[in-house]
């Protein structure tokens, strides 16, 4: 959920300072961040608040986590929760009412940095040594990119590493050359039974896409094809501005796809090394001028700017759809799942200049991040609960909270090598009544899980999903990018700049989105409308100043490449 920072960042550092006060009855350790390591073990019960997959029953009953913490004498209360969790956080923050620790929450450096500053957050950087974690202490010696992604301009570690070395070097690519699972997020299809119905081809440009949308419609293809109510179908659907499920695939003919990302949306770091806004550029205001129209039409689903993924998947697998966008076909179409095909990035329209024009920008892998896992000042005895997530950088440990137990989601060991085998969709399926995915939706556990690209040849397999994902990034997907250069997660940010990215980045991402989604549904920008957009953002939003704020940043980071 998005805050407004700059409206609880002054309630946040009030909070902190007041829980620092001397004479107050808080509980608090008195040495925090101060350099030294707190020698307190008598703590062993343990309050952790975070996030859970929505499909987890929560986290009290894994076999997994259990004994670990028996493994080091503790046990830790949960609290966690899939919806609503940013705001639980805020709260808890800005009140003072902390628990031991965040986990599974995604704090961002700037967060880190300044939690880490006014004390909320314990720096971990005495306490990475062989006696407390040996596990760790062994990755970051093997991997010092890794202690360099997760350390702060002041020298500081707010929060354990994490990260998923997923990448197209699983299915054989180079190192050097290999592309994350995440560099496309949208994976856009279409209904090819009804293309087929009625004689026509997949679509490669979004016109040739408009006309399949309007024969969807006037034939009402859910009912003519599926026998669904008469008006039934819904030619397309997406989320909107949403990471898996969003329209901004269908940007492409503009030579842009402005994924939700998690530095700034819309924030693009050109080939050349600078960065611009998308979203004040020309090819931005003719592409919502375009999809007007197609919302005009009826083409696009009015629901698509306030529906919930649930929903999205409900009327996907009733048969209603025939255009829409995921991570993968089988999850959102369910039983229709065969009747669709990957529906290609498309070319622009004809007549303008975007005609011929394709092009999709990747999204940043996943980053090595110290967000998942930060310790408060509540904690009294750090050394114990670290001792407990220092088995997390075990291969095989991270491997069962990533997906699964052994013996539910891992099957069984190859002979010979050792590796870890998962379960197929088809096993699950008749073993558990779910499919591979939802098991491990049902297991897993967020957190700080480092898993690293030689796990995958030296621990597990990597699942049969993520094979066929990387493949069609590889093969389908990765032809149709021009340009891999995409502005990276772990720069570091000064004191300065994450006070401008907390007084404008909230206001800026919500102005334009829902300027964005008023264009569309309503039409526009005049030319009037337009200059008016950009003098706000730019008066209003802070733009001018983030952006001098992202490059500056930028510079600092390629130029310690």
């Amino acid at each position: 959920m998005k805050k407004n920072v700059k409206r609880v960042c002054a309630a946040a550092l009030t909070g902190a300072m007041l829980l620092l006060l001397p004479g107050c009855e808080n509980g608090l350790v008195s040495n925090v961040n101060d350099g030294t390591v707190n020698q307190n073990t008598e703590q062993t019960d343990f309050y952790i608040m975070g996030g859970q997959s929505a499909l987890s029953a929560g986290y009290n009953d894994l076999e997994v986590l259990n004994d670990l913490q028996e493994n080091v004498g503790i046990h830790i209360d949960w609290e966690t929760m899939s919806d609503s969790l940013s705001e639980q956080v805020n709260i808890r923050i800005t009140g003072g009412q902390l628990p031991d620790a965040f986990q599974g929450v995604g704090f961002s450096n700037y967060d880190l940095a300044r939690y880490g500053d006014d004390g909320t957050f314990l720096d971990l950087t005495p306490y990475l040594t062989p006696d407390i974690m040996p596990n760790l202490c062994a990755i970051l010696e093997s991997h010092p990119e890794i202690r360099a992604a997760v350390t702060m301009e002041d020298g500081g570690i707010y929060g354990l590493p994490s990260g998923e070395q997923m990448t197209t070097a699983g299915i054989g690519a180079d190192m050097e050359d290999a592309y994350s699972i995440f560099s496309v997020p949208q994976y856009s299809m279409i209904n090819k039974a009804w293309l087929d119905d009625l004689g026509l081809e997949v679509p490669t440009s979004l016109d040739e896409l408009h006309d399949v949308l309007k024969a969807f419609k006037d034939n009402d293809m859910s009912a003519k094809y599926y026998g669904n109510a008469a008006g039934s179908t819904i030619p397309m659907t997406t989320g909107f501005d949403e990471w898996c499920w969003g329209q901004n695939i269908f940007y492409s003919g503009f030579g842009f796809t402005n994924w939700p990302n998690d530095v700034c949306n819309d924030l693009h770091l050109k080939s050349d090394g600078t960065v611009e806004f998308v979203c004040v550029t020309d090819a931005y205001r003719d592409c919502l001028t375009y999809f007007h129209d197609w919302y005009a039409e009826g083409l696009m689903d009015t629901e698509m700017f306030s529906q919930s993924d649930s929903q999205l998947i409900a009327k996907c697998q009733q048969g209603y759809v025939g255009v829409s966008a995921w991570w993968y076909i089988e999850e959102l179409m369910g039983e229709y799942a065969d009747d669709y095909v990957f529906l290609p990035p498309l070319s622009g329209p004809k007549g303008t200049k975007y005609e011929g024009t394709c092009d999709v920008t990747i999204r940043p892998g996943s980053p090595i991040s110290s967000g998942q896992l930060c310790i408060t000042n509540k904690c009294q005895s750090p050394i114990n609960l670290l001792k407990f997530y220092d088995q997390w950088y075990d291969g095989e440990t991270v491997m069962q909270l990533q997906y699964g137990p052994k013996g539910v989601f891992f099957t069984e060991q190859e002979e010979g090598t050792g590796m870890w085998l998962s379960i197929t969709d088809e096993e699950a399926r008749a073993k558990y009544g779910k499919s591979a995915g939802e098991l491990r939706n049902l297991y897993e556990v967020y957190g700080p899980k480092l898993i690293l690209a030689e796990y995958y040849n030296s621990v597990f397999y990597m699942e049969d999903r993520a094979i066929e994902r990387l493949t069609d990034l590889d093969t389908f997907w990765m032809p149709f990018v021009q340009d891999t250069t995409f502005y990276p997660v772990d720069c570091v940010f000064t004191g300065m700049e994450m006070e401008t990215i907390d007084w404008h980045k909230s206001d800026f991402e919500t102005s334009v989105r829902e300027q964005e989604g008023l264009w569309i549904k309503e039409g526009g920008p005049t030319d009037e409308e337009w200059e008016a957009y950009k003098k706000r953002l730019s008066e209003k939003c802070g733009m001018d100043d983030l952006l001098e704020t992202y490059q500056n940043a930028y510079d600092r980071y390629s130029a310690a490449d």
